[in-house]
């Protein structure tokens, strides 16, 4: 029986790339036993037992890039994270270990690399992480989602499989007009999602309500914000909560029904919201988190604006450029029926397959 370490996570750019690498997995071989490692306190505690898969955390944090106390305790986290790791590997003796980037994957990885056991990375981004460019010497196969990451990788070890997409995006086919009955939206409206990830964006909800006076007056356009579980407080009792057409939610669990429900979609440019939007074909308005390594994000969104696959804002100009822009969008269905289908370039609906298919081939490997 084979063994699949995989860790990673931090955001749900990185968790739900590896549970969809996961049950990959366990479609092809259901006999694998699979043991997740994440970061103490963040989103993959959470969302991984959800899934149906064990977990252990490690008390582990990024090193920040301006000064700050936090990074004197960053040496100990570090130390007492390594091992753990090398406890966890040794106890579960894993075939393969699978780094998803993030703060759990370098110690386990680190680790996987020192007992022999190979090592594959899967980088989201077109910008490469750290943690991903300091393992990639030692790794056996590093899955890729963008041309050209020869640049961060060895070329001999790269793949291009695209981005993991969960599993209930790609499975459910459910119409837009079933998906806004469902939603209590009205099926004779167009609907916009506003999202900034799985953790909210606060420049994209400043943008929303300094736009709000405009927003009231679309009466005739649906709607959905998610602003974040750590601003909903602020923002559930803005001056959009009492409008019948706008819905503001913390998190949405359900994102399978809320993109079907959607006409276009504004939102940041992770390598998961573009993979996702890439494989349902989804017409949208990219803001690119400036708060990101080597502003990955306007890189990951370039690559699209290139082929007319997505509008781009700067994060800086959210405020003024919000607004008219989404509503030029939304009324213009020939520009939207382009960005629909150029944008389907960048669909790789198998790429959980083709990385779970790599991995199972290493563990068969070291199984001879």
């Amino acid at each position: 029986m084979a063994k699949v370490i995989i860790s990673g996570g931090g955001t749900g750019g990185h968790v739900f790339p590896a549970i969809a690498i996961a049950d990959a997995i366990k479609v092809l071989a259901p006999e694998t036993e699979i043991l997740f490692v994440g970061a103490e306190g963040k989103l993959e505690m959470e969302k991984v037992p959800k899934a149906g898969y064990k977990i252990e955390g490690l008390n582990i944090s990024g090193f920040q890039r301006t000064f700050s106390l936090r990074n004197l305790a960053f040496p100990f986290k570090l130390a007492m994270s390594l091992a753990k790791a090398v406890i966890l590997v040794r106890r579960f003796k894993p075939d393969v270990a699978v780094g998803v980037g993030g703060y759990a994957s370098g110690p386990v990885l680190k680790i996987a690399n020192v007992f022999g056991i190979p090592t594959v990375l899967q980088e989201q981004n077109s910008f490469a992480g750290v943690t991903n460019r300091i393992l990639a010497s030692k790794a056996a196969l590093v899955c890729v989602a963008y041309d050209g990451m020869d640049k961060f990788f060895p070329r001999g070890k790269i793949k291009f499989t695209g981005n993991p997409v969960r599993k209930d995006i790609l499975d459910k086919k459910i119409s837009s007009d079933i998906a806004k009955k469902t939603l209590g939206l009205d099926q004779s409206k167009k609907t916009v999602l506003i999202f900034g990830g799985s953790l909210g964006a606060r420049s994209i909800n400043e943008a929303v309500l300094a736009n709000a006076d405009n927003l009231k007056s679309l009466e005739n356009i649906n709607i959905i914000w998610q602003v974040g579980r750590m601003y909903y407080e602020s923002y559930k009792t803005c001056s959009l909560a009492s409008q019948q057409n706008i819905m503001i939610l913390p998190f949405i669990e359900d994102m399978d029904m809320v993109y079907a429900a959607a006409d276009i979609v504004v939102c940041r440019a992770g390598a998961l919201t573009i993979s996702e939007l890439s494989v349902l074909g989804k017409a949208a308005i990219l803001i690119p988190s400036p708060n990101v390594a080597e502003d990955h994000q306007t890189v990951n969104a370039m690559s699209l604006v290139n082929k007319d696959a997505a509008v781009l804002i700067k994060d800086i100009d959210a405020k003024d450029k919000f607004y008219n822009t989404m509503l030029d969008l939304i009324h213009d269905d020939k520009r939207i029926n382009a960005l629909e289908s150029n944008i389907k370039y960048f669909a790789r609906p198998d790429a959980a397959k083709e990385i779970a298919s790599e991995i199972l081939k290493l563990c068969n490997a070291t199984s001879l």
